[in-house]
């Protein structure tokens, strides 16, 4: 399995991206794709805690919710085709975090990067919008940020579609030694090292790495979230990130209790080629779950852009199956 920091290559990339800034074109956004049904996507703004947080809506809100939760370094982008497949049935809601696609970018010193503050925010959102009860697509940075909101109303949460969302130790592979001695050391030379995470080449590799056909990945992906990495101060939001993530793994007996407790019934879609959250993360879910449909897809981090439309034809299969 190739580890992205410890290559040849890499090396190179880390070494670059210190001395100078990413080249990458402007952006070119994909246009979303025509609406199911009539359900258009909305592309709407709350203002929570004095920020401008965006955010994807569809479908009708009379029918049950399902919460769209990216991961990084994209934002609600990343569900541009899945939202119209789910919104003739579904009420859907998928926001950016702050810091990430159109929501409010304040710098690391002005407001606490954490991933508490976000589930906070999302689920703010949610009771603004009078959403009661609700599913989860949690995706990398998603599952701390969906698990926590769990934690804190698990009545609420009727289920999770789990894409490369860890929620375990077997989850996170040897990839992540240079984030941990981070966690262990947050010294500027070891937040440093982590910076080769955010230039071009490091995007491109997570949307296109373990892919069946890079070639059929969308560059728009990778040249609109590099333009958005580029915004002078957002490393140092991505950093306070990268540090506040190792709190999320003394969480994880915590929620492993509650999976057992609660038994929300789950539909895994995962990626196995994907390192940063490895097939093996997948499967003990199934150690504390009674229901899961398993999913292992033959493809990498970002399993939507190759196997959207048989994530979208399973998400409507058990989305309905669970609000029966």
């Amino acid at each position: 399995m190739t580890n992205l920091l410890h290559t040849p290559i890499t090396a190179a990339l880390i070494s670059l991206s210190l001395l100078a800034p990413s080249l990458v074109p402007e952006p070119v956004l994909a246009a979303d794709p025509p609406p199911v049904a009539g359900f258009e996507t909305h592309f709407r703004t709350e203002v929570i805690g004095g920020m401008n947080i965006a955010y994807r809506e569809a479908g009708d809100p009379a029918n049950p919710t399902i919460l769209l939760l990216h991961g990084f370094p994209t934002s609600s982008h990343m569900f541009r085709n899945l939202i119209p497949a789910l919104s003739d049935s579904f009420h859907v809601i998928a926001p950016d975090y702050p810091g990430f696609g159109a929501s409010s970018m304040p710098g690391a010193a002005d407001y606490d990067y954490t991933f508490d503050n976000i589930a906070g925010l999302v689920t703010e959102l949610l009771n603004r919008k009078g959403v009661d009860r609700y599913a989860v697509y949690l995706m990398d940075y998603g599952a701390p940020v969906g698990y926590r909101m769990f934690a804190a109303e698990p009545e609420r949460v009727t289920g999770f579609v789990i894409q490369n969302g860890n929620a375990y130790a077997e989850g996170l592979s040897d990839f992540w030694a240079p984030i941990r001695a981070y966690w262990a050391d947050p010294s500027v030379e070891n937040g440093d090292v982590l910076r080769g995470f955010l230039t071009m080449e490091a995007t491109k590799w997570q949307f296109t790495h373990g892919t069946q056909n890079p070639a059929a990945i969308s560059p728009d992906n990778y040249w609109h979230v590099q333009y958005l990495l580029d915004r002078p101060g957002n490393q140092e939001v991505q950093l306070e990130l990268f540090l506040d993530y190792g709190t999320n793994l003394a969480e994880y007996p915590k929620w492993q209790a509650l999976f057992r407790e609660h038994q929300p019934p789950a539909l895994i879609m995962w990626g196995k080629n994907d390192p940063i959250f490895p097939e093996a993360g997948a499967h003990p879910y199934t150690r504390d779950l009674d229901t899961v449909w398993m999913h292992i897809l033959d493809t990498g981090h970002f399993a939507l852009e190759e196997y959207g439309p048989e994530i979208a034809t399973e998400m409507n299969v058990f989305l309905a199956d669970i609000n029966k």
